[in-house]
């Protein structure tokens, strides 16, 4: 058993979520790579695993409860959060990793192989290529937790939504002036998220058009 196991499956619990063995596994494994890959490429700045499992997986799981259903792109996604994370624990969905840093597209590219992954893409692009945006098309949810913008995020996503597609961005504080901002063409769900062992506040904003 792997020495993260437990953690992970009781993290994982006070989320709501009940994860398969095999779905657990999976984000060990991918937790894994990220670990070995991170000493030679700098896919992300936080090195220890402990820290990793609560900063990464955790808390990129602590949105799949709200997460609308559909086919999901992932802007700037880096080292696969969340939408690595998102692919593993629901193979029922199609998933699209965006990001233009060729490093950490290589890392992901790699372990898709590695793991014979399905429904998950890695694409190295800019978010507004618009060769990719044509042959990415549509996607039913959106999201990212790269954005350090809300206005910026919804910038981007706007080209690869159709008219009922739903923007997910994770945010730490809440952006109450750019929700402002923008609600004569978005209107904002705010979900409260507590991610465990992790003494910070979390939120998932929802943006669906008006």
């Amino acid at each position: 058993m792997h020495t993260f196991y437990q953690e992970l499956k009781q993290g994982s619990q006070a989320l709501g979520l009940e994860l398969s063995e095999e779905a657990l596994n999976l984000l060990l494994q991918y937790q894994d790579a990220l670990v070995l890959w991170n000493k030679a490429y700098n896919l992300t700045a936080i090195r220890d695993p402990k820290e990793m499992l609560v900063k990464h997986l955790l808390d990129s799981l602590s949105i799949l409860n709200d997460l609308p259903k559909g086919r999901l792109l992932d802007i700037g996604t880096g080292g696969g959060m969340p939408g690595m994370i998102i692919a593993l624990c629901q193979p029922e969905r199609e998933c699209v990793l965006l990001d233009s840093n060729g490093k950490k597209i290589r890392f992901l590219k790699q372990f898709i192989a590695d793991l014979k992954l399905k429904n998950v893409i890695a694409v190295q692009t800019r978010v507004e290529n618009e060769e990719s945006i044509e042959e990415l098309g549509k996607f039913d949810v959106i999201t990212s937790r790269a954005f350090a913008s809300l206005t910026d995020f919804v910038n981007a996503s706007t080209p690869f939504m159709h008219e009922k597609s739903i923007i997910a961005s994770m945010k730490g504080l809440v952006p109450e002036e750019e929700i402002i901002a923008l609600k004569e063409e978005f209107s904002c769900d705010i979900i409260a998220l507590k991610v465990p062992r992790l003494d910070e506040q979390r939120h998932l904003l929802l943006l669906n058009r008006i």
